[in-house]
């Protein structure tokens, strides 16, 4: 039976490990996908989808035209801020990976809902 060289059974041994230690990632160590949205453009973005989403639901629709509708506007949303669904999805990935971080964008999210809110006036 014939023995790796040295050198090589470093090499075959250090491929190994290296693999498993990027298995072995927690998610605070997970480096961020490139590109990646900024927190406050995800915040503004969500807040922005929560209200389109309250107002097809106030809409009366049927559940299908209701969620035609929504995509079709979601998609006008993105194409306005120039973000695509990939993008949008990976940074929700990404900060949803980090419990903390999802917990302080809708903590941000709700209170720029609520600004809002107090900005229009009260509900007729």
């Amino acid at each position: 039976m014939k023995l790796l060289h040295p050198r090589a059974f470093l090499l075959v041994v250090s491929v190994l490990l290296s693999g498993l230690m990027a298995g072995c990632q927690t998610p605070e160590e997970v480096l961020p996908p490139q590109p990646l949205l900024p927190r406050e453009q995800l915040v503004s973005l969500l807040a922005d989808l929560h209200t389109l989403e309250a107002r097809v639901e106030t809409a009366g629709l049927n559940p299908d035209s209701a969620r035609a509708l929504y995509l079709q506007q979601q998609k006008a949303l993105f194409w306005r801020r120039e973000v695509t669904d990939s993008l949008f999805q990976q940074s929700y990935r990404y900060y949803a990976s980090h419990d903390k971080d999802l917990d302080e964008i809708y903590g941000l999210v709700i209170d720029t809902l609520a600004l809002r809110q107090v900005k229009i006036g009260p509900a007729k």
